[in-house]
């Protein structure tokens, strides 16, 4: 299936889901996240949901990386570019145009820091490959991660057999992680 139609597909799917099936599927997908074998590394990249695009409510896996002492590291939109900062007690969030609560300011990271990158996607096949809103903001700052990085898509629904106009520049993810079940795609 092509990228822009997995887009349709799955924005409508997500938009069925209420509330409580969000909290209640979000809540499964950071306990299957406790089965991947990531929770040895130091720096952790997660993403705060769009609410509105009814994403995966990252808070569980915030409060897993807080009682693990990992360091939690957020994006910020900047000039169409991700930065990061590091989530302390006194970070303070505003949300930006497209809804995203982003720092206002702190600590930056840079993007080599990271070992663990939770993602954000609206869909993947079993070929690791994903698909978000096409703006690029993850595919840009995945390649300039350490080549080591562990990327994990967070997704509400199952691997789709292929995305058909998936091309060299996009980052495969890792691993992906559904209420049901995790994918790896890493070699053997």
């Amino acid at each position: 299936m092509l990228k822009k139609d997995l887009r349709l597909k799955y924005s409508v799917l997500r938009e069925q889901l209420s509330v409580s099936q969000i909290a209640a599927k979000s809540l499964d997908i950071s306990n299957k996240a406790l089965e991947l074998p990531i929770w040895s590394k130091d720096y952790y990249h997660l993403f705060l949901p769009i609410t509105s695009k009814h994403e995966v409510d990252t808070i569980n896996l915030l409060s897993i990386l807080q009682g693990k002492d990992k360091y939690i590291v957020v994006p910020k939109v900047q000039q169409n570019v991700l930065e990061h900062f590091l989530l302390t007690d006194n970070t303070k969030f505003k949300n930006n145009s497209w809804g995203v609560p982003e720092p206002v300011d702190g600590i930056k990271v840079e993007p080599n820091k990271m070992d663990v990158v939770f993602i954000p996607l609206l869909a993947f096949d079993i070929h690791g490959h994903r698909v978000g809103y096409g703006k690029g903001f993850y595919d840009n700052f995945l390649a300039s991660c350490k080549p080591d990085v562990l990327k994990v898509g967070l997704s509400f629904f199952e691997a789709e057999p292929l995305i058909s106009d998936a091309f060299p520049g996009d980052v495969p993810l890792d691993y992906c992680v559904t209420p049901q079940k995790n994918y790896s795609f890493m070699a053997p």
